[in-house]
């Protein structure tokens, strides 16, 4: 597999490891013209979407932490 389709299947779990029922399908065509310093900067935002989304939950665990010390 070429790293530019690597890429882009990695683009398309990270897209599906979000809560959910739907599955998100991409038609490696759309994202063919694309070189693999753009595919990688999606990729970054993509992780950067879903640790910032985390960040709240985490905040709220942490106030359990309190309470077993």
């Amino acid at each position: 597999m070429s790293t530019k389709k690597q890429l882009i299947e990695d683009i398309q779990n990270l897209l599906n490891s979000y809560d959910g029922d739907n599955t998100t399908t991409i038609n490696p065509d759309l994202l063919e013209f694309m070189d693999e310093k753009t595919l990688i900067s999606i990729i970054d935002s993509l992780l950067t979407q879903k640790e910032d989304a985390k960040e709240p939950d985490m905040e709220w665990l942490e106030k359990f932490k309190k309470y077993n010390n």
